[in-house]
Parts: C-alpha cells; sequence; structure tokens
C-alpha cells in the first residue's frame, strides 16, 4: 500500500492535473450534488420547511412525492438523510488517494466504480418507485440521479487503469 506524506497528498489533489484526477473532482462535486439535494429534502420531511420548489414541469411533484407513504417507508426515517450518507461515502472514495491511485492504490478506484454504479441503479430504482407510487417525480432526487449517472460514467477510466494493475496487464511503454 502506498502512502503519500500529507503535504504532497494536499499539493497532488489541490494543484495536480491528469484527466483521472479531474474525473474524480468533477465526481466529488457531482457527488455533492445529491449530498445538497438531500440536505433540501430533509429540512422539508422534517418540517423545517414546509414546500420544495419544482421546475415548472408537470411530471415534478416533490412535495406530493417526499410527504408520501413512499419517502418514509424504510428503517422509520425519512430516506432524505440517506441521500446524504451516500453522496458523503462516494465523495469520500473519490478524493481519496493521490494522483496516481490507480497505479498505487487500485482497489480505491476500483471501489469509486463499484459505489457509483450502486449510486445509479438505487436512484434508477427509486425514481421507478417514485413514478408508481405518486405518478410524479422528485426534482431533487431526480437531479440526483442525473449527478449519479455522470459520475458513473466518469469513473470508468481510472476503473480500467485499476483492473490492468491489479490483474497484471502494464500499459505498453
Amino acid at each position: 500500500m502506498s502512502t503519500l506524506a500529507p503535504a504532497e497528498l494536499s499539493r497532488q489533489l489541490r494543484l495536480g492535473h491528469s484527466p483521472d484526477l479531474n474525473r474524480r473532482r468533477w465526481i466529488i462535486g457531482l457527488s455533492l450534488v445529491t449530498v445538497a439535494a438531500g440536505q433540501i429534502v430533509t429540512l422539508y420531511q422534517t418540517g423545517v420547511i414546509s414546500h420544495l420548489p419544482d421546475p415548472p414541469l408537470a411530471v415534478f411533484d416533490s412535495d406530493k412525492v417526499d410527504a408520501s407513504d413512499y419517502g418514509y417507508k424504510r428503517l422509520q426515517m425519512p430516506d432524505a438523510p440517506a441521500m446524504i450518507v451516500t453522496g458523503g461515502i462516494t465523495t469520500i472514495l473519490a478524493s481519496a488517494g493521490g494522483q496516481e491511485r490507480a497505479t498505487t492504490l487500485p482497489w480505491l478506484p476500483v471501489a469509486l466504480l463499484g459505489k457509483t454504479l450502486i449510486d445509479l441503479v438505487t436512484n434508477v430504482q427509486l425514481g421507478r418507485e417514485e413514478w408508481q407510487e405518486n405518478k410524479k417525480l422528485c426534482f431533487y432526487c431526480q437531479a440526483s440521479t442525473v449527478a449519479a449517472t455522470a459520475a458513473a460514467v466518469l469513473a470508468v477510466p481510472e476503473a480500467i487503469k485499476a483492473f490492468k494493475t491489479l490483474f497484471g496487464k502494464k500499459k505498453a511503454a
């Protein structure tokens, strides 16, 4: 396991330039879209705010969806706090390790790809449930679905490099 000195990790993450690192930065931003959406919906689902504004499209009714049984049927709690946690975990996986982690810590890009795929599948399934149970969608949840889709696509190239490292397929010189 390769460990960078904190100063070097800081330098690489803040100032480094590589296609993989740029994609990781995008994944971090996209994951924080999910966190922000979860925070906003949590405020509604717990009564801190009384209305969720939606874009003027008939398909969206976030108030209806997030106040329905759909939004509270798991774990005796509203579902939005889980969005905050899952977005945070994806952010952790995207921000961990240095610029060359696909070769030095290949399990991290593989874990990130796995997590982004789980996020994508979960978001699509929950969107399907939203529609089946309410005939409307939560705008904030669908913003998270779009972000999860992009994050999963962005995670693929670094994960491919990591798989090659793990399974001994070195890049030709």
